[in-house]
């Protein structure tokens, strides 16, 4: 299996080479040359497997040979065993064909750490064989920085250093970053949102001399590693449904686009997913792009969803260059009128997009009236993200004999004064994590510089 890039002038990279570098050289996203297929038999075989035996058969087409099976196994082991559930990814019906799928059983409480935990074991495996050591940068909204610490913090072939918009997580996520003491981790608090910090990542790989100075490596969602991980629960979640003998839709919030992104993989790759909803905040700019074509950029407004307070959608570019019949250069030009705005997108490409998603928003107040309406009919306490998913999921049913299944990306407790205002309840945070407002925070505030940025870090990892 070769990665190549979205925007067509890098070399083509093995899964090794692409998990370590992230970006491509060109400024594109890696993505498989083709996509595997699993037929109807594997699929259905999923059924009743440990999730790590299920990871394990979804993942292996896409690593080739970075990986023996007996080491991916041991990885996948490894990866999940901090889990706080038996399942990995429990599903908790709310509805007669209405169902949660909750992300949020690992370490810190999100569902990144599905991904994390895997690319921090993967990460450690291929630099010891290596004998490299790497320096990892990381844009966050919230939750990819405290997943991204919690994986690699103690490690001794990584430095981790990450950006997140100062003032604009909540405080949970933010001491999530800021309280490890490993010396390896570093937390940064920018100035501007979550775009800027994503923007300054990329100028860093962009930027060949400090790129291969500090070994640049990154595991945002341009990390395909970290869609890859994501595939994974879309294919037991639906087998634990019916799949592949009946059709499964999905309802994601999302800002960058990586999590229902590897939903449209798994879709690629044979599982019979019926509807696809992408669910957005007030950012809503992909539902925006849904309704008219335009993908124009309008500013973000701080959210009780902040995770989702996004505008410049990354993941995006990897769907366009399926959507446009992967022309690097289309998709270069797309992205150079993104930098200026915004861009229209062809009639074609916008037929092929409604063809495949649906979408809808959620605004603050609609927000909070679904936990409080969830608390008070189920019991079932929701984070503002995953309210947001279940609000637009309602809305977007379509065939009621069609398992709908909402994703929770996160755990109530780590936005608890959205939730104690929209429910009245204040969610308790776990006990492994109980005393995190006792713990000592290290941060450091830096401008929205470039130049500033990468002095401050090569200052962090100076050994």
């Amino acid at each position: 299996m070769k990665y190549i890039s979205t925007r067509g002038q890098a070399p083509a990279l093995s899964f090794e080479d692409a998990m370590l570098s992230g970006l491509a050289t060109d400024g594109g996203l890696y993505v498989p040359e083709s996509w595997p297929q699993m037929s109807a038999e594997e699929i259905a075989a999923l059924a009743g497997l440990p999730y790590e035996e299920a990871a394990f058969r979804v993942i292996k087409p896409f690593i080739g040979e970075t990986f023996s099976d007996d080491e991916l196994r041991g990885i996948l082991s490894r990866a999940y065993a901090s889990f706080r559930h038996p399942a990995k990814v429990p599903l908790v019906q709310f509805g007669a064909n209405d169902f949660i799928a909750e992300l949020h059983h690992g370490p810190t409480l999100a569902f990144k750490d599905v991904a994390m935990q895997l690319i921090g074991q993967m990460f450690e495996a291929v630099l010891e064989r290596r004998g490299e050591r790497v320096t990892i940068v990381g844009a966050t909204s919230g939750d990819t920085g405290s997943a991204a610490i919690e994986a690699f913090k103690g490690l001794h072939a990584v430095d981790v250093v990450i950006l997140y918009p100062h003032g604009r997580v909540s405080e949970v996520q933010r001491r999530q970053m800021t309280t490890p003491n490993e010396s390896n981790v570093h937390a940064v608090a920018m100035d501007g949102d979550f775009d800027d910090c994503q923007a300054r990542l990329k100028d860093m790989f962009n930027d060949a001399d400090f790129r291969n100075s500090v070994k640049l490596a990154g595991v945002n969602s341009i990390n395909w590693a970290r869609v890859m991980a994501q595939v994974v629960y879309y294919f037991t979640t639906a087998v634990a449904l019916g799949a592949p003998h009946r059709k499964i839709s999905f309802t994601v919030p999302t800002g960058n686009f990586g999590d229902i992104f590897a939903g449209y993989v798994a879709k690629r790759m044979g599982l019979p997913i019926d509807r696809l909803v992408i669910a957005t905040n007030q950012n809503d700019i992909l539902h925006r792009t849904l309704q008219s074509g335009a993908h124009t950029k309008e500013g973000v407004m701080p959210s009780i969803s902040p995770s989702m307070d996004i505008q410049v959608s990354s993941n995006f570019e990897r769907l366009l260059f399926d959507l446009y019949d992967r022309e690097g250069e289309a998709i270069d030009q797309l992205m150079g009128e993104l930098g200026q705005g915004g861009f229209a997108l062809s009639q074609g490409a916008l037929e092929r997009l409604r063809a495949e998603f649906d979408s809808g928003a959620c605004s603050e107040e609609e927000t909070s009236a679904t936990i409080k309406a969830m608390m008070e009919s189920t019991g079932e306490l929701l984070c503002p993200h995953s309210a947001v998913a279940v609000k637009v999921a309602l809305e977007q049913r379509g065939d009621a004999a069609v398992p709908m299944v909402a994703l929770a990306t996160a755990h109530a407790a780590k936005f608890p004064d959205a939730v104690e205002a929209a429910c009245g309840i204040r969610p308790d945070l776990p006990p492994h994590m109980a005393d995190l407002f006792d713990r000592e925070e290290r941060v450091t505030r830096c401008t929205n510089d470039l130049t500033a940025l990468k002095s401050l870090i090569n200052e962090k990892i100076a050994r």
